[in-house]
């Protein structure tokens, strides 16, 4: 009984110490944006669209903006999520809300840009509504061979 005992009190305190530590990629960091414009994308950036296997023209834009980082942390890989809609109030992305990513947000306030396609038949001028990003304070995917590398 006694060991019993032991080993469920070693099991807990394993446990509840596991909860106090943490990576410091583990925690999301909110990051918000201001200042929100878009442009129709310029030169070889308009090439191409991005699309989820729709062979419908598009129209490439780039939304441009303020990202105010207060963490004191470089925050990487931060998504960006907001509602992209057409003059007549159609949403440009049914069932999305992902827009891209911010590679990196340095503590403060930094611009930034994020390409994307909008089905060519939805009229402009395009209202950019609810855009709030949030990410990382540091790498998230796993490392590789080739970041083991350059590290040595």
């Amino acid at each position: 009984m006694i060991r019993f005992l032991a080993g469920l009190l070693i099991s807990i305190f394993i446990w509840l110490s596991s909860l106090m530590i943490t990576s410091p990629a583990a925690a999301m960091t909110s990051v918000k944006l201001s200042d929100l414009s878009y442009e129709p994308c310029a030169g070889d950036e308009a090439a191409g669209s991005v699309t989820s296997g729709d062979l419908r023209p598009v129209s490439c834009y780039t939304i441009k903006g303020k990202a105010k980082n207060i963490s004191g942390k470089t925050v990487v890989d931060a998504d960006v999520f907001g509602r992209i809609y057409d003059a007549n109030d159609n949403s440009t992305f049914e069932n999305r809300g992902r827009i891209g990513t911010i590679e990196e947000v340095p503590p403060g306030v930094s611009d930034f840009a994020i390409r994307v396609s909008v089905p060519a038949n939805q009229p402009t001028p395009l209202k950019l509504k609810n855009f709030k990003a949030s990410g990382f304070a540091g790498k998230v995917r796993p490392y590789y061979y080739d970041d083991f590398e350059s590290e040595n």
